[in-house]
């Protein structure tokens, strides 16, 4: 038999199948990982085996298999469908799109499996004579440690490891290594699983009726076709996540597997919570905050089919699940599920090709779905279900809106209108909890000094340093420079530096101001680095250990914290004027995520929106929780203007420390897009459907001190769309220049 091979490369030199010939004997299977010999060295190289054949190419003696790297394929067959796919549609190498499918580590060896210890009676052994050897001819124990631990591991059942039977027979090591030097007790190595959830107690819970919406939802999906996407709109607090939980127990009951995708890190534990509560260790988890060896682990669990449910960010959309039959994609419209490194692959897209080839159901859920989403779900292209109204009667929470220039008018220079400060200084006094959301982390947005206006600036990138007060530094979050802060302004000497804007610090800080004693917890970047931190401080804030939980986005969406009567939004304007198509959308979604967090129990929930722009169609319709009014509105004006879902955008990104390389990069590749688009789009009447294609520096232009322009394409949706990315991509693989980046369609950043 030959193997054909792909080369762990990402290289497109080498981006093609090889062929190696199977020793005699050799177990080798089409998804399983191999040593080969490659180039002219013959050095020992890692590939993944795609398909076996008996046809050997003709006239070239093949090279032969060294060994497999596992006994086992860490490829399903769906997974290879899925690799080749995402190679085609997002213009990578087939070794890119395979990496992505398993644990990075697993590469090189660079992590293993985790053995313990352990001890047990030696199956050979006469233990009853041997018994009678330790004691006294009264029968009292000549060697008491001996007959004590002997005793322990006979009746035990269990295999034991040396740290077991020390912590229950103290000063047992002495005796230990008598037994296993006597061949009694024999000591060997047991493969075990490293845990992520840190022993971690969960309590058990069964399924809630159903009130009608949702289970007219769940009848839907479990009855959809193989293979179809389905998009549930519900309102915060509608109970989506039961509706999640009994889908996966249908697909479940049939021998099924389900994924489940969650936008944030930060809301992992509590979501991996709510499903572990339900189906019990059968659950995994992956996500970027496990080590290595846990990550790994939690991968060989599913791929094992010790865990039939998958709990995760973007990347477990991959996870080796046999008998997929549901995939979950909650708060489905967050940017955060694009991928921002090669390959730039969309989760959602991706979720989609895997259930066309598994025949499983998609289920997208959102209280704000993307528009692209909704616009599909009303053309029939997704069922869509409609959950409206919260769970046992709960309304909606009051949202109230506080022009800040009002404020600003009346002589009040605070962070916080007086609205929202009598509002937290009451619900801190009624011994409820309330959420401060800042879409800003560190202390204020720039330092300026005023007396010449020099402004402290990255000097790797065209941004300003953020400043953190708790350390006395200006940040740079881009490249992640640090600079103390200084006294004097550099440029004039003068010490009349002033902190310009706010951050979750600043608000932390006025907060104490106005309530001296109120218990703060801030969620931000700068508080989560820690592996467990998002966990910590979610159950210390759902333990009421805190009054007030301050943070970015990382509190606006998922949480569910009954206490919480209360979300002030501080400043809103922050997402509302960048430079991007989706900055309405975006603000409306995460405005309407956030006040989605106050009066999930019993208590009526009230929200209160800062912002200079109250008339905004963004913030007047999240007062009255009305999405479909925003959609009609906001579609209508895309449809206008032709942007997306009507048009799609292409960005290719040329980076160089020499800003002149990588502007003629840009304008090179430009000029040959557009000769090869109306040259092929001219003799078909279409070239109207070339909306723009424009090439110059980003809105950043200098990241991590190199520059960057960009190409941007504007195409009209069409019959003709495919070949248009046909040609872009043809070019794009043509371009030979070291300032090349990429080339992404739609790019969740336009920055």
């Amino acid at each position: 038999m030959i193997a054909k091979v792909i080369i762990d490369i990402a290289n497109t030199n080498v981006d093609r199948l090889y062929s190696y010939c199977i020793p005699d004997g050799m177990p080798i299977s089409p998804g399983q990982r191999v040593l080969v010999p490659f180039g002219r060295g013959n050095k020992p190289t890692e590939g993944f085996v795609i398909l076996l054949t008996e046809d050997a190419d003709v006239g070239i003696e093949l090279k032969s298999v060294i060994r497999p790297l596992e006994n086992y394929t860490v490829l399903l067959d769906e997974q290879l469908a899925l690799a080749s796919w995402i190679s085609r549609a997002y213009r990578c190498t087939k070794a890119d799109a395979l990496r992505i499918m398993i644990p990075a580590k697993l590469r090189g060896a660079r992590v293993k499996e985790k053995t313990v210890r352990t001890i047990r009676l030696d199956p050979n052994a006469d233990v009853d004579a041997f018994m009678t050897t330790l004691c006294k001819k009264d029968g009292t124990p000549k060697a008491p440690k001996q007959v004590e631990v002997l005793d322990l591991v006979k009746n035990c059942g269990l295999e034991l490891t040396r740290a077991d039977i020390n912590s229950i027979i103290p000063g047992a090591a002495s005796a230990l290594n008598a037994l296993v030097k006597k061949s009694i007790l024999i000591e060997t190595d047991r493969e075990t699983y490293r845990d992520p959830f840190l022993g971690r107690k969960i309590k058990r819970t069964a399924p809630f009726e159903l009130l009608d919406d949702q289970r007219a939802a769940l009848d839907k999906i479990n009855s959809a076709p193989s293979g179809s996407v389905l998009l549930l709109h519900g309102v915060t607090g509608s109970g989506k996540t039961e509706v999640y939980m009994q889908a996966i127990s249908s697909a479940l009951s049939i021998g099924g597997g389900a994924i489940v995708l969650v936008p944030e890190i930060s809301l992992t534990p509590q979501t991996t919570d709510r499903f572990r509560g339900r189906f019990g260790d059968t659950v995994a988890v992956l996500h970027s905050h496990l080590s290595d060896g846990e990550r790994f682990d939690e991968w060989r669990r599913i791929r094992f089919s010790r865990a039939r449910v998958v709990v995760g960010a973007r990347s477990a959309v991959f996870a080796p699940i046999e008998g997929l039959k549901l995939i979950i994609i909650d708060e489905e419209h967050e940017p955060s599920y694009q991928s921002e490194i090669t390959p730039k692959y969309s989760a959602v897209e991706v979720a989609k090709r895997r259930a066309a080839i598994t025949g499983a159901r998609l289920l997208l859920g959102s209280a704000t779905p993307s528009l692209t989403s909704y616009y599909r779900a009303k053309r029939k292209q997704y069922t869509l279900l409609e959950m409206p109204n919260r769970i046992n009667g709960v309304p909606m929470p009051r949202v109230d809106v506080v022009d800040m220039r009002t404020e600003f008018l009346a002589g009040n220079n605070s962070i916080f209108s007086k609205a929202l400060s009598d509002a937290v200084t009451s619900c801190v006094e009624r011994g409820e909890q309330a959420i401060l959301f800042l879409n800003r982390r560190g202390y204020s947005s720039h330092a300026e000094c005023r007396a010449c206006g020099f402004v402290f600036t990255c000097r790797n990138c065209d941004v300003a340093l953020t400043y953190h007060k708790y350390d006395n530094t200006l940040r740079c979050h881009y490249c992640g420079e640090v600079l103390p802060m200084p006294r004097l302004c550099p440029e004039c000497g003068s010490e009349f530096i002033k902190y310009m804007g706010i951050g979750t610090q600043q608000v932390e800080e006025q907060l104490k101001g106005i309530l001296p004693n109120v218990k703060t917890l801030r969620m931000d970047t700068d508080t989560t680095s820690g592996k467990n931190a998002h966990r910590d401080l979610l159950d210390a804030f759902t333990r009421g250990e805190a009054d007030v939980l301050i943070g970015t986005q990382m509190v606006a969406k998922g949480l569910d914290i009954p206490n919480v009567t209360l979300v002030g939004v501080v400043f809103a304007d922050s997402t509302l004027f960048h430079s991007d198509y989706r900055s309405s959308e975006r603000t409306f979604q995460l405005l309407t995520q956030v006040a989605g967090r106050a009066g999930r129990a019993e208590k009526e929930g009230r929200v209160i929106i800062q912002t200079n722009a109250p008339e905004h169609r963004a913030i007047a319709l999240c007062t009255k929780h009305d999405y479909i009014g925003f959609y009609n509105i906001e579609i209508g004006d895309r449809m206008h203007t032709l942007f997306p879902p009507f048009s799609f955008f292409v960005r290719s990104m040329f980076v160089s420390r020499s800003e002149s390389a990588a502007s003629k990069s840009a304008e090179r590749f430009a000029e040959t897009v557009s000769e090869r688009l109306l040259a092929a789009l001219s003799p078909i009447g279409a070239e109207k459907e070339l909306l723009l294609i424009m090439n110059g520096a980003a809105p950043i232009k200098r990241r991590d001190g190199e520059y960057r322009y960009a190409v941007i394409i504007k195409l009209l949706r069409s019959v003709h769309s495919s070949m248009a990315l046909d040609i872009i991509f043809s070019a794009a693989d043509e371009i030979d220049s070291e300032c090349y980046r990429g080339t992404e369609v739609n790019p969740q950043d336009m920055l």
